[in-house]
């Protein structure tokens, strides 16, 4: 009697909890636009309080709504913690729509990195988690059409247009001519960018006119990204009024909501190449700057908001391998526990020396079964070590480019004084003017001397590979190389080296008929697998 009621008094109260929770959480969704860090608050309220009452998938769900919210305000590191925390929660869930929901926005977070690879890989997870479920009746198979639409997005972003067209594809041939719960009004959206990227602007602009009103009436905040995309198709056709106004837009809507702020940067950077087609070269370069600041503080390894997603530091995966040292210590005691029960057998045995040696021999098979599997157990560890070597190595490169991106701003102040030097009247001495310029030289070459000397300590391997392979190569092939392996483009090595684009591709063509490469072979390709 006693028991019956203690479970209906507990009942009772984590129905109190859950609807408290679902108060609260009601209130942050009514916010999350215009007061973000109060609706953050009533969401990790609204997750406590789902925790404490049980409902395991309410709670993953609160964490979801506090992973978008970092992701809109481009804190990237946060949003990975919390989407890594809730699939923690939904791990041993039987409910795998949540699961695929949490793998693709992890997929999204990762490519705003341009982690394609790990991008791909969890979207993809979660598009084969929802086939299987549409092959199985579980759901409709309208609603895999949105895990359609973000691998054709992120393909868009990581500029495969093919790609994105592919999948595309996919969602018109599934979606049904009557309304779907995932706005079809996105879907047109992505088509306007390939009719774009395949020259088709008048298509596109009268594609974005049809669908205007529907995100301004049901999604005002994902018009940071439509403005910015009509102020590109304008700024194509070279109606720089139009691109002007429409890029100003976008900056406001994102101000406005506080949303895709990571975006902004992008904007900044076409107002910039905008302005320069003007040759307003003032506000070319306040908007340029402003682009290389928030771009910096976004996506740069060194920011405090993305360091620990770019270690990859997610509680899951530890979670993971301290479960997996709580079974190996329960296997080593399994083991001390047959040794005991081997020496008894031994003991108990002795009579039958034909029966021990049976024992014996299918012990020794046993053993070396397991010695086989803890060799390839090692051999798995090793693997693992070499991989993070790699990912080390990656990041050591991506801070390498960032110094060399420092070196080409230096050198640009640099040749501005210069030439602000040169151009002074005749009362300053000039003996002083060519000390200084002389000095200026001197700095440039020790910049290279220090770019070269971290350049060989961070890619040793392949400095000596191209050292042995291409010996004839002169220090200005070796500057080319070294910037290629660093994915420079042509413009960014002829700012750094201070020679022209034109000069850059001859240095290339150089090179490669010093490497003796086919047409079929791309250089960059080739430096890359030294």
């Amino acid at each position: 009697m006693l028991t019956s009621y203690s479970n209906a008094t507990t009942l009772i109260q984590n129905d109190s909890l859950n609807q408290s929770a679902i108060h609260l959480r009601q209130n942050a969704n009514e916010i999350r636009y215009k007061y973000p860090d109060s609706a953050l608050v009533l969401f990790e309220k609204s997750y406590q309080l789902f925790l404490k009452s049980g409902d395991t998938i309410e709670a993953a769900n609160a964490l979801r709504s506090k992973a978008d919210i970092f992701e809109n305000r481009a804190n990237y590191s946060k949003s990975y913690d919390a989407y890594w925390s809730a699939l923690m929660l939904t791990d041993r869930l039987e409910d795998q729509s949540i699961k695929a929901l949490i793998y693709h926005r992890l997929g999204r977070v990762y490519s705003y990195f341009k982690r394609e690879d790990e991008s791909l890989k969890y979207l993809n997870k979660a598009l084969e988690i929802q086939k299987e479920m549409a092959k199985s009746g579980t759901i409709d198979e309208t609603e895999v059409i949105p895990y359609y639409y973000f691998i054709a997005n992120t393909y868009r972003e990581l500029n495969n247009i093919e790609k994105t067209e592919v999948y595309l594809d996919s969602c018109y041939q599934i979606m049904p001519e009557t309304e779907i719960d995932f706005p079809k009004a996105l879907i047109h959206f992505e088509k306007t960018h390939v009719l774009f990227k395949t020259n088709q602007q008048e298509k596109a602009l009268k594609v974005m006119d049809s669908i205007f009103p529907w995100f301004e009436e049901n999604n005002a905040s994902y018009l940071v990204i439509f403005y910015k995309h009509w102020g590109d198709i304008h700024s194509d056709l070279n109606h720089l009024k139009k691109g002007e106004d429409y890029y100003t837009k976008a900056l406001g809507i994102s101000k406005e909501y506080n949303s895709h702020i990571d975006f902004t940067p992008l904007v900044h950077e076409k107002l910039s190449e905008l302005y320069l087609k003007r040759n307003d070269y003032a506000n070319a370069f306040l908007h340029l700057q402003t682009a290389k600041d928030l771009d910096r503080k976004f996506f740069d390894s060194r920011s405090s908001n993305n360091v620990s997603l770019l270690e990859i530091k997610d509680s899951y995966r530890k979670e993971k391998l301290k479960q997996e040292q709580q079974i190996q210590e329960q296997y080593l005691k399994q083991l001390e526990q047959e040794e005991k029960i081997r020496n008894l057998q031994i003991i108990i045995l002795m009579v039958s020396v034909v029966f021990v040696v049976v024992i014996a021999f299918i012990y020794v098979k046993h053993l070396r079964t397991k010695h086989r599997a803890e060799k390839e157990l090692i051999r798995k560890n090793q693997e693992l070590e070499n991989k993070k070597t790699q990912e080390l190595l990656e990041l050591k490169n991506k801070e390498l480019a960032a110094s060399a991106l420092q070196l080409i701003e230096k050198e640009e102040f640099l040749k501005t004084l210069k030439s602000k030097v040169r151009g002074k009247d005749e009362k300053i001495k000039v003996h002083e003017v060519n000390k200084v310029l002389r000095s200026i030289s001197v700095s440039n070459n020790q910049n290279w001397e220090e770019f070269k000397l971290r350049f060989i300590d961070v890619n040793k391997e392949f400095y000596n590979k191209m050292f042995a392979k291409y010996p004839n190569l002169s220090q200005g092939d070796q500057k080319i190389c070294a910037l290629i392996k660093l994915n420079f483009s042509s413009k960014e090595m002829s700012r750094l080296l201070g020679i022209s684009v034109e000069s850059v591709h001859t240095s290339r063509h150089r090179i490669r008929k010093k490497m003796n490469l086919p047409r079929s072979i791309n250089l960059e390709d080739y430096i890359n697998s030294l």
